[in-house]
């Protein structure tokens, strides 16, 4: 900064203004920059280059904040009245952003900027761009809408095949006809089956593409009189070009795609919210902040997580309570009965026979925030500094809280200020779900538990602990991964079969008579663990060794790292396989 500007008060407010509105515009032009590739990537199957693409982008908003906050601190440190001046400033920001169609975004970054710059704790109205009232999710008109409307003047198939021509993807179609009419029927016995009839008022479909993996997918609703349901179609890359993969037509099919357990969409639409308000007519019952997450806006997915949750705060009378499910060895995980979402602590000191650190565990969040998390792991958000109303804490939680959690936990008067925490989406623990649950329903989620861990695995993940009290289930059914303080990759893992005793002696030992190194595995030991309690029908504990008896060997583990060293990896679909469409000669 010119120091000819420090004895003008109107320079420094604006050159502070304009010093986070540039960084800001440096954020969001290199995030616009690396989702536009996405669809050359899409269409050249530059898979690699995608995967780097992901993970470059989500470094993105710390980076510049980071520079940013470094920038404007050395100027703003020697002035005697810091906060005035951050307050004047504050309100040339909003001024300079008033217009902008990415106005959200905008004060998410500023607030960002402010909380490091002062080390906020709680929530700090005096320098902060702050509102936890409702926010509009706009909508546009003409020229400027991200939306077409698409209605039928012939039969489904020919409407169908308008709208997938229209996207104009730089690759051929295997065989769009045939594609149109697969996605056509399916339409059509789904309105049959669901509205008794074949009308339509209009299919509205989103123009942008949405990117992720080796998908795109095409966005859209159905709608009748006053009826709503989505119409998600995912295309594919094949030898003979793209293809319709399936066809979503249902609230619950479509929830999965925009998933907590799943990586993050490259979409291009200068408008963040217009496609956020649209996701939220389709998908009522997704979170504003999930559909932000879920569009790779996690920044400002976790402000509309915090404003979401004060909110709550103030209209509601519960308290904070331990979380339900098993107590855990390295962290306290607390609830808010009336906010589905847990928070975790991590303790002062881990229970045995837990061997890590704190920054261990950290990084093991880390792993799972930069890696595709293929719909088996829940996505966990960081916050620091948060600050809550004491009496809003039950006594023994927060005991607990004070005495195991003291260097991240702390009581300022009445205030409790917790200084680190993770967000996840609340899930019903599997071991309670197993025991709590009709037997159909614990045999379905026993099956998708060792389906999960094969999926984890092909992903190249090692979950560290196979405990069910580990695994939850979601709404929808699907079992996942969300306790990470011992997660790994697969590829460091070396699976060993268990040597033969030598004698009696040695197997009555309470230590191993064999050496054991760092990252040795013994899948045979497996069931000892895995098997469900004597409250479970034994059946269902039969039903899963019949199914995934190979989990217990360590040729399947050896055998997928051969794959993994090879890049021979599975495709991970957010839907059922049952959903997909089959043509002749395609692997089942």
């Amino acid at each position: 900064m010119n120091e000819q500007l420090l004895d003008n008060p109107e320079a420094i407010e604006t050159w502070i203004s304009d010093a986070v509105f540039d960084g800001y515009v440096r954020y969001i032009t290199e995030f616009q920059e690396i989702t536009h590739r996405a669809g050359k990537h899409f269409q050249l199957q530059e898979w690699a280059q995608q995967d780097q693409d992901a993970i470059q982008r989500l470094a993105l908003h710390t980076a510049q904040v980071q520079t940013t906050v470094g920038l404007i601190t050395k100027t703003l440190r020697p002035l005697p009245d810091q906060r005035g001046t951050w307050r004047a400033a504050r309100l040339r920001y909003r001024r300079r952003i008033a217009q902008r169609s990415d106005l959200d975004l905008s004060e998410t970054f500023f607030n960002s900027v402010t909380r490091r710059v002062f080390t906020t704790i709680g929530i700090d109205n005096d320098v902060e761009l702050r509102w936890f009232g409702a926010s509009t999710l706009p909508r546009s008109k003409g020229e400027d809408s991200p939306i077409t409307t698409w209605t039928r003047t012939r039969d489904s198939a020919a409407m169908m095949r308008s709208i997938l021509n229209s996207y104009g993807f730089d690759a051929p179609w295997a065989d769009l006809d045939a594609d149109a009419r697969r996605v056509a029927a399916r339409l059509d016995a789904f309105l049959l089956d669901a509205w008794d009839n074949l009308d339509l008022d209009g299919i509205d479909m989103l123009q942008p593409v949405f990117y992720r993996n080796k998908g795109a997918y095409l966005v859209g609703r159905l709608r009748y009189m006053n009826r709503v349901t989505p119409i998600v179609i995912p295309v594919i890359q094949s030898d003979q070009g793209l293809l319709v993969d399936t066809v979503l037509l249902t609230e619950s099919q479509a929830s999965r795609l925009f998933s907590f357990t799943r990586s993050y969409f490259f979409v291009e639409w200068p408008k963040p919210s217009e496609l956020v308000g649209f996701v939220k007519t389709m998908l009522p019952l997704k979170s504003i902040s999930e559909i932000y997450t879920a569009l790779g806006f996690n920044q400002h997915g976790k402000t509309s997580l915090y404003r979401a949750l004060y909110r709550n705060l103030q209209n509601s009378n519960d308290k904070f309570v331990r979380a339900r499910g098993t107590p855990g060895m390295v962290m306290t995980v607390f609830t808010l009965v009336s906010f589905n979402v847990v928070f975790k602590v991590i303790k002062d000191r881990f229970d045995p026979p837990k061997n890590t650190t704190r920054q261990a565990i950290r990084d093991c969040y880390k792993l799972v925030y930069h890696h595709d998390r293929v719909g088996r792991m829940v996505d966990a958000q960081e916050f620091e500094n948060l600050s809550f109303d004491a009496d809003r804490f039950d006594p023994e939680l927060l005991k607990e809280l004070l005495s195991e959690a003291s260097q991240t936990v702390r009581l300022e008067g009445d205030q409790v200020v917790v200084s680190h925490l993770y967000t996840e989406r609340q899930v019903y623990p599997l071991n309670l779900y197993l025991q709590e649950m009709s037997t159909d329903r614990a045999e379905a989620a026993a099956l998708d538990w060792g389906a999960a861990i094969k999926d984890l695995a092909s992903a190249n993940i090692w979950p560290g602990d196979l405990f069910t009290k580990n695994f939850g289930v979601t709404r929808h059914g699907n079992v996942v991964f969300y306790d990470y303080d011992e997660i790994g990759l697969l590829e460091n893992c070396r699976f060993r079969t268990l040597p033969q005793s030598q004698s009696y002696e040695d197997e009555m030992r309470s230590q191993p008579w064999f050496a054991i190194e760092p990252g040795d595995v013994f899948p045979e030991q497996f069931p000892t663990f895995m098997s469900f309690p004597s409250r479970v029908a034994p059946e269902i504990w039969e039903r899963f060794q019949t199914v995934h008896g190979e989990l217990f060997t360590p040729e399947f583990w050896s055998e997928l790292q051969e794959r993994l060293a090879k890049k021979d990896l599975p495709e991970f679909y957010p839907y059922p396989e049952r959903l997909r469409f089959r043509r002749s000669g395609q692997p089942t």
